[in-house]
């Protein structure tokens, strides 16, 4: 069965989701599946069923109803294929992300996890998360995940990428740091406004093409979120109204 077949969810034609909504949902679970630039196709898959698990865990729900998250104690409901500083990190992203502190990345380096591991780890997180809570928005069911391809990571890291007190608690990359490999990521982008949440992937870039190709079809485009006369189904200044309230119940940081 094709993936995310959402042409056969109904009969009604007004009832109707767009072809490039389905196409970059199946090219993201290519993504998730393929090995990456530090993890396997066997732990990126790992982490995405990582975050499907931090919903229903007990140890999270604790947490999230404790006055401090490092109030709770025990261990988080996971697998057995990623590391226990791995599914801290992504239980912690996709349950309360607004309570994140720097003392806990850091303590994640000293167990030994990478902030190379982290990043990528991050990036499958957001996109996974995105794509079930666009299912679960229409009332459908999560679509299953890919099996995971063979392969190894490729290593690859930005020579320009670095820390910047004060912008991020990872090393990132500025658009005048970059060497062609990854130029791309800032395409389009004029200098000085790069977006904080495509830098705060930018150690691996590749995880950098997958959210801005998810999220150029569920939302807007670099180019088109400049511009105020862009519209999909509903005008700009709808768009912006959905999402700043979304944002609001999410607590985004933004």
């Amino acid at each position: 069965m094709t993936p995310f077949n959402y042409a056969a969810r109904s009969a009604d034609p007004t009832d109707f989701i767009r072809e490039d909504l389905a196409v970059a949902h199946r090219e993201a679970w290519q993504h998730i599946a393929a090995p990456g630039s530090w993890l396997s196709g066997e732990k990126r898959i790992a982490v995405a069923e990582e975050t499907r698990r931090a919903r229903s865990c007990a140890l999270c729900a604790d947490r999230k109803t404790a006055l401090s998250p490092f109030s709770s104690s025990g261990e988080h409901d996971h697998s057995d294929v990623l590391s226990p500083q791995l599914v801290d990190q992504i239980h912690r992203v996709t349950t309360d992300a607004g309570r994140l502190t720097r003392a806990w990345y850091t303590s994640l380096l000293s167990e030994g996890l990478s902030a190379e591991e982290y990043v990528e780890a991050l990036g499958v997180t957001v996109v996974a998360i995105s794509i079930d809570e666009f299912h679960h928005a229409l009332g459908m069911p999560y679509e299953p995940l890919p099996a995971p391809l063979e392969g190894k990571p490729s290593h690859y890291r930005p020579s320009g990428a670095e820390i910047e007190e004060g912008q991020a608690w990872v090393p990132i990359l500025a658009p005048g740091r970059t060497t062609p490999p990854e130029k791309d990521i800032f395409a389009g982008i004029p200098p000085g406004a790069a977006p904080n949440v495509i830098r705060a992937l930018s150690l691996v870039p590749a995880e950098v093409r997958a959210w801005k190709m998810v999220s150029s079809a569920q939302y807007l485009s670099t180019a088109e979120m400049r511009s105020f006369e862009t519209k999909r189904a509903i005008d700009r200044s709808q768009i912006e109204l959905v999402a700043g309230r979304v944002s609001a119940i999410n607590e985004c940081f933004y």
